[in-house]
Parts: structure tokens; sequence; C-alpha cells
């Protein structure tokens, strides 16, 4: 794989696999979203973002998706690989700062054990 196929290869597209991941995933919540996790047998980590009708107007949800695209871009080389995430923002999280979503981002999946801890 090319280095410049990463960001196709970092999130989950097809509603068959974000599927699976709700079917056999266990699930975190937190105050800005739910995240479901499932261990998988790939190369790498995926993302899948679900932002459901009740999350607001278009405008409001597709917020959402970029806002949970951003913070998956940044952590790219860190997620640990062989997992499968579905995270689905809540409404609350559109009106938070970047940086107090990305701490809560961050913190969910330390805790969760799908970062990789480097040196600064």
């Amino acid at each position: 794989m090319s280095q410049g196929a990463g960001a196709r290869d970092l999130f989950l597209k097809r509603s068959r696999d974000i599927e699976y991941v709700k079917q056999h995933g266990h699930r975190i919540s937190t105050t800005l979203f739910n995240l479901m996790i499932c261990r998988t047998d790939m190369d790498g980590s995926r993302v899948g973002i679900v932002v459901g009708k009740r999350f607001g107007g278009a405008v409001s949800r597709n917020r959402g998706k970029r806002l949970f695209r951003e913070l998956t871009r940044q952590l790219r080389g860190q997620l640990i690989s062989g997992h499968s995430l579905v995270v689905f923002p809540k409404r609350t999280s559109i009106a938070q700062p970047f940086a107090v979503l990305k701490e809560v981002w961050v913190a969910t999946l330390q805790r969760q054990r799908l970062l990789r801890m480097h040196e600064d």
C-alpha cells in the first residue's frame, strides 16, 4: 500500500462494515459521543462515523462528520492495528471547542488502549 492511500484506508464507508461493528463490537459512551469497538484481523484500524437524522439538519450533521474525520486524521499514525471503530457523535459535540473534543477523543481511545504511546 502506498503512503498516499492513507485517508481512504482510514475510514469505514460501506454500510455492511459499519453494521458488522454495530453487531459485534462493544459500546463506550462519553458525554460527546458513543463509540463501538470491534477487533478485526485487518492491517491498520478504520473509523466509521454515523450521524443520524436526530442529530439535526444537514449542516449540523455534516459538521459533526467533518469534526470526527479531522480528529481521526490527526491520530492516523497512532491508532493500534486490528480494530474497527464506529463513532456516533452526540449533538453537544459540535458546540464544543475542537481542543475539548480532541481531548475527550484522545482520552477515550487511550483508555481503550487503541493508541500507541509516543514520546514527544
